[in-house]
């Protein structure tokens, strides 16, 4: 009967996660403060329990005679540890207590065995025998040598008529040893002649158990040896040199024929064991894979059935493993184990995306990386990410492609973007893996995605607005020419407006503009051109509602006819409209506001401007945003600062070519104030609120960063035009006179018009001679109306009256925008209306002076507010103030309630206009539209006899007035 050869099971090298880590840290020991009397063993034997190897640290005591004797002490080797900091010694206690209790096998067991035995601390080692005593006793132990000498064994395989002949050899430190002197205990000790020697090849002792088993030789007839080369030459050639000695060199035919003149492949297997990874690299040859850390010899035979041994490539070898080495630390120490892979703990290997440098390096060598996908609950893409960016000009925007593979796998933007707002690393792939983003081009993603829209599947876009940008986040070689070019021409046009072609006079404006404010015009069509929007923001005073009437008469000129909205405070509707009426005549204006508006925008295309206030917007904002208008302009825009609120949102579902926003504070309280009205204006060009809150904000408020405010000045810069009154003082006369006017709310409106006719009425039932003969009661009359057009409150208990008044709301924002830089007098004939605004003051925490008849010390009040620079604000009643003070420290005027006397008024603004001002004085006249204060300022300004009367009233003028005059006085029939 044929004999049957057993296969060959080499040990069994289950990879235990902890301790393949661990066993490179398991080692030595360390015992101090023993006596001359006291000796500290290792002894060594079979686990009392199991049928393991165990070496245990024992303490005892020396007979006078110097032999060991009782008592026998087990010391705990992780007491020691403290106790020093080698390396060595570490190791040696973590491997005593290894093997002192239960473990199981492990492929770290060979390190850990070596630690034991390099004894760092010359221990003396004894071998327990159990079958004398269970217990350590005097004559249950003896001394044993236990060392790890140098091993020599090979394999013999010759042939001789047909019979294979399998041998071996065994040197031990150069000595021949027959096997049958050598003993196999623990699967890792060879022992002979009382001498324990390690073996560091943790295949060996299996292999000497074969052979021994088989009385060292094996005589095997062909059929017999094929089936043995198979069961177990193919798995002991991996583990130990094996030498065919029949066999012959191939011949270059034999190499051509098997297909061993093909260029050599590295391949690098990877196998789960538990919580560690193994890397088993290979060398393929031909069609055969041979482990690089082996020492198998390649054979096979011809097509004539002639075997032949292949040689093996050392030098490349030897650089294929040069190169695994070099990924990992670990790797050349892992050398010494005579495993033939490398190994390391799962965490490490994926958690720590160890792979992504190394495979990436391991691929640029040639190697192919296999069984990474087979890795259980793996889900990562073992390619490195190649990021690829550029930078094109498209019509309004750049358009960045930007492609991110992953081998053959593209990510797309939409799964990157997600990733980048979960700060996840990972991005999900179409084949179900996940790439890993490399840190550096996370965080330069996310600058992308904050500054550009997606637009597909690889390109965004961001706005040409921000130009800017692009030098900051691509580098020159991701930009094309065109996007060079056009970069150079903004820079040189957007950041020199003095050098930008003066804009044409449109014909059909009634004023003659100031330089200034033709440059103001310029820009503004400058932007136009580029399909840009911009903010005006020059200060109070300069123009900025002549700037941009300007501007639209010169969009009629330039292109067909089309509707502009202006979007604006209610107070300011008035002001608007007259101005409109003033220096723009010829153009359509169409009011839409009130409770009688229509709730379309069926007519807007008759008009050239729709005004509509931020209220009326919100409410109307359903059919507002389906028309599309030419411009939008926001004036007084702070009020869209939050970009929360309900407002900026609203005003950004607007429908226009382009947009454009007034105002006198951009930076009202804050630098994020800037961020909502230049998105509005050019979407894209700040980013997104985190991106702008972390780059800019929080930066130059909380931290005052220079550099931050820098960054943000250059950015902005091309879209703000922005002119102090100091810095065009010479294109300004000394004083500059204006009117803003007040639209009152409803509630306000209608105690005027109670009032108003409760005096027609009066008018009417009284006679000519009464009228003559007690113009006091019509005075008093008049004086009602003047103090409802300043607050309600003024004539009467809050709880019977409004308590709203459009001139307070009016004066509170143009002292907001003006206060932080100039300093500003508040005249009122009425005390009460300055009380009212001071209340105002203390709640927006505006530090004011306050100056009226009763103030005893005048001087002092006066002096203060001229040298105090935090007091912004000085309240004066025209009484008290209008002659006979010099408070040059400020530069506007706001005359709250106009007198009837402009003599009086200009006294009260020439406080501030007078010798040892330096700066040119803005005076403001806040009216009340269809009041009786519009009346008399257009009877003023018409030049009539009544104004010319009024201007020298005394009281036989009153008398002198006609009943037909005074209602004519009191009638709000009459509009600008």
């Amino acid at each position: 009967m044929e004999e049957q050869y057993p296969p060959f099971e080499p040990f069994d090298s289950t990879d235990d996660p902890e301790s393949l880590f661990a066993a490179y840290l398991a080692s030595q020991p360390q015992i101090t403060g023993a006596s001359s009397d006291s000796r500290t063993i290792i002894v060594i034997g079979r686990h009392r329990y199991y049928n393991l190897f165990s070496a245990q640290l024992v303490s005892c005591s020396l007979s006078s005679t110097g032999e060991l004797k009782a008592p026998f002490t087990v010391l705990n080797p992780l007491e020691q540890v403290w106790r020093t900091d080698k390396p060595d010694e570490l190791k040696f206690y973590s491997a005593i207590a290894r093997f002192q209790s239960f473990y199981e096998k492990s492929a770290t067991d060979t390190a850990s065995l070596k630690a034991l035995v390099r004894n760092p601390l010359r221990y003396a080692f004894y071998l327990h025998d159990s079958n004398v005593s269970e217990k350590i006793t005097p004559r249950s132990i003896a001394p044993v040598q236990v060392t790890q000498p140098q091993m020599d064994f090979k394999v013999r395989i010759g042939l001789n008529s047909d019979v294979f002949s399998v041998t071996s050899d065994l040197f031990i430190n150069g000595t021949y040893y027959p096997l049958s002197r050598i003993s196999v205990h623990y699967d890792h000790f060879l022992v002979a002649d009382n001498a324990w020697y390690l073996c560091t090849n943790p295949h060996l002792p299996a292999v000497i158990a074969y052979f021994k088993k088989h009385d060292g030789e094996l005589q095997l007839p062909h059929d017999a040896f094929l089936k043995f080369q198979q069961q177990v030459l193919a798995k002991m050639e991996s583990h130990v040199p094996v030498e065919h000695t029949y066999l012959k060199p191939a011949t270059k035919v034999q190499l051509r024929s098997k297909g061993f003149n093909q260029p050599l492949e590295k391949l690098l297997y990877l196998i789960e064991s538990e919580n560690y990874v193994l890397l088993q690299p290979f060398m393929r040859y031909g069609e055969i894979e041979i482990p690089l850390l082996s020492n198998k010899l390649i054979y096979d035979q011809d097509n004539m059935g002639r075997p032949f041994f292949v040689a093996r490539n050392t030098e490349m070898e030897a650089a294929f493993t040069k190169l695994l080495i070099q990924q990992h630390p670990h790797f050349w120490e892992q050398l010494d184990n005579m495993l033939d892979y490398f190994y390391l703990h799962k965490d490490r290997f994926l958690d720590e995306a160890w792979f992504l440098d190394a495979f990436d390096n391991l691929a640029a060598h040639g190697v192919t990386i296999l069984g990474f996908n087979d890795l259980q609950g793996n889900k990562l893409n073992q390619h490195k990410a190649a990021v690829s960016i550029n930078v094109d000009s498209g019509l309004n925007w750049f358009n960045v492609t930007v492609q991110v593979k992953f081998g053959r796998k593209k990510a797309s933007l939409k799964q990157l973007k997600k990733s980048v707002v979960n700060k996840s690393r990972y991005v999900l792939l179409d084949d179900g893996t996940m790439g890993i983003i490399p840190e550096e081009w996370l965080q330069r993603l996310q600058l992308y995605f904050e500054t550009g829209a997606v637009v597909s599947e690889e390109e965004l876009q961001i706005p040409k607005t921000n130009f800017a940008a692009l030098t900051e986040l691509f580098e020159d070689y991701m930009l094309d020419e065109q996007v060079h070019k056009e970069l150079w021409w903004y820079q040189d046009q957007l950041n020199n407006v003095e050098k930008l072609a003066p804009a044409p006079i449109p014909a059909g404006l009634q004023t003659t503009l100031r330089p200034y404010q033709w440059q103001g015009l310029s820009w503004l069509n400058f932007l136009d051109d580029l399909q840009f929007g911009g903010c005006l923001a020059d200060d109070m005073g300069l123009g900025k509602t002549v700037q941009i009437i300007a501007f639209i008469l010169l969009l009629r000129e330039k292109r067909e006819r089309q509707t502009h909205l202006l979007v604006v405070p209610t107070s300011l509707i008035s002001n608007w409209q007259a101005e409109l009426q003033r220096f723009g005549p010829s153009l359509q204006v169409h009011v839409h506001h009130g409770p009688n508006r229509a709730k379309d925008t069926a007519a807007f295309q008759e008009y050239d401007v729709v005004i509509t206030t931020y209220n009326t917007l919100l409410s109307d904002i359903v059919f507002l945003k389906k028309y599309l208008f030419g411009y939008t302009f926001l004036d007084e825009s702070q009020n869209i600062k939050n970009p929360n609120s309900q407002r900026y949102k609203a005003a950004c579902l607007l429908q226009s070519y382009n947009r454009v926003v007034l105002t006198g504070t951009p930076f009202e309280n804050n630098t994020f104030d800037i961020y909502a009205q230049l998105s509005f204006v050019n979407l894209g060009l700040l980013g997104t609120r985190t991106y702008f809150r972390n780059t800019y904000s929080m930066p130059i408020d909380k931290f005052k960063d220079r550099r931050s405010a820098q960054a943000l000045q250059e950015k902005i810069g091309p879209f703000v035009l922005r002119r102090t009154k100091a810095e065009v003082a010479r294109e300004l006369p000394d004083k500059t006179e204006m009117i803003l006017y007040c639209e009152m709310g409803e509630e306000q409106r209608k105690v005027y018009d109670t009032a108003e006719q409760e005096f027609r009425d009066y008018i009417n039932a009284s006679g000519e001679e009464e009228l003559a003969k007690h113009p006091m009661h019509v005075l008093r009359g008049i004086t009602k109306l003047r103090q409802i057009c300043n607050s309600p409150l003024l004539i009467g208990d809050a709880k019977l009256f409004s308590d709203t008044s459009a001139k307070i709301q009016v004066l509170m924002q143009q002292i907001q925008n003006v206060a932080r830089h100039h300093k500003v007098l508040v005249f009122s004939q009425f005390v009460g209306m300055l009380d009212l605004i001071k209340e105002e003051l203390i709640k927006e925490n505006i530090k004011y002076s306050y100056l009226t008849g009763s103030t005893r010390n005048r001087g002092e009040v006066v002096d203060q507010f001229q040298a105090d620079e935090e007091i912004r604000v000085f309240l004066v009643s025209l009484k008290a103030g209008g002659t006979g003070l010099n408070l040059t420290a400020a530069d506007y005027v706001f005359l709250v309630d106009p007198w009837w006397n402009p003599a009086v008024e200009n006294q009260a603004i020439d406080r501030s206009y007078r010798i040892g001002q330096a700066k040119k004085v803005i005076a403001v006249r806040l009216i009340c539209p269809n009041t009786v204060e519009e009346k008399i300022q257009i009877l003023q300004q018409n030049k009539s006899k009544l104004a010319t009367d009024l201007v020298t009233a005394d009281n036989s003028f009153f008398r002198s007035l006609t009943k037909d005059d005074w209602l004519n006085l009191s009638s709000n029939s009459s509009s600008k």
